[in-house]
């Protein structure tokens, strides 16, 4: 379970959707959200769908590795069926005993699956094929304008960055813990849940050691290289928006406006 989790991974790659600008991605993924909160129907969420297939295939980013990111969310996503199937209200196609099946829940329980899991697979595209330094500018330089209010725009986006970072890096050191304990003979696989709980506790005190001591090694190494903030640091890479970037951002206005125009009419 824990090597499916992709969250914070990049892909290097030369795609179209590589080369644009961060601060593109980030805004496209902002419009994405807005316009698959704003589908109300099968048709606008097809329209999604197809959207997210044509990024998907741009970005040659694998389809496995975005499914594979659900597979730590099947819970959720079965919760949500669940109660969306048997918590609404309206016309009743199935009852027995207290369940009862209605067809706007049928069909809210549909909408929110679809929307959870094309939900996680566009905001993954963003971190699968953008840079953590790269986001981290991106992200700075959208928030710049906070800076004139004293907002500590740099630290904020740099600790995200770092956040994103170590995702992967102690979900692999959580797997070496977990096989070193096996080695040992522990068994997190049987037993009840209050029992594989109780044996994941050995688990999080080495996972805390691991992750302060890599917080300070990162500590001392960014204090060797003489870091004190944004406070007039250059770039090695200057952020400039190309034409590729406006006709992107074009795309998803239009996109937005679409699914508005869908709503409007019912469609």
């Amino acid at each position: 379970m824990l090597k499916d989790i992709t969250l914070g991974q990049f892909f290097p790659g030369y795609t179209i959707v590589h080369r644009l600008d961060p601060r593109t991605k980030i805004l496209s993924v902002v419009f994405y959200i807005a316009a698959l909160f704003t589908a109300v129907s099968y048709v606008s969420y097809a329209f999604m769908f197809l959207v997210l297939c044509l990024c998907v295939g741009l970005s040659r980013i694998r389809p496995a590795a975005l499914l594979k990111g659900l597979k730590p969310l099947l819970f959720i996503l079965i919760l949500t069926s669940l109660l969306n199937l048997f918590g609404t209200q309206g016309r009743v196609i199935f009852e027995v005993w207290i369940l009862r099946i209605t067809w706007e829940g049928l069909r809210n329980a549909v909408f929110m699956t679809a929307r959870i899991m094309m939900l996680v697979c566009g905001t993954f595209l963003l971190t699968y094929t953008t840079s953590p330094l790269a986001l981290t500018d991106g992200l700075e330089q959208l928030l710049s304008p906070l800076k004139k209010l004293r907002v500590p725009i740099h630290e904020l986006s740099m600790m995200m960055s770092i956040a994103l970072r170590f995702i992967p890096t102690l979900i692999e050191e959580t797997d070496k813990i977990m096989s070193a304990q096996r080695a040992r003979g522990a068994d997190f696989e049987t037993g009840s849940l209050a029992r594989r709980a109780k044996a994941l506790l050995p688990i999080l005190v080495p996972l805390f050691v691991s992750a302060f001591r890599r917080a300070d090694e990162l500590a001392v190494a960014m204090e060797c290289r003489c870091y004190h903030g944004g406070e007039g640091r250059t770039r090695m890479k200057v952020l400039t928006m190309q034409r590729r970037d406006y006709l992107t951002l074009l795309f998803w206005f239009f996109v937005l406006a679409m699914v508005i125009v869908l709503a409007v009419f019912g469609l």
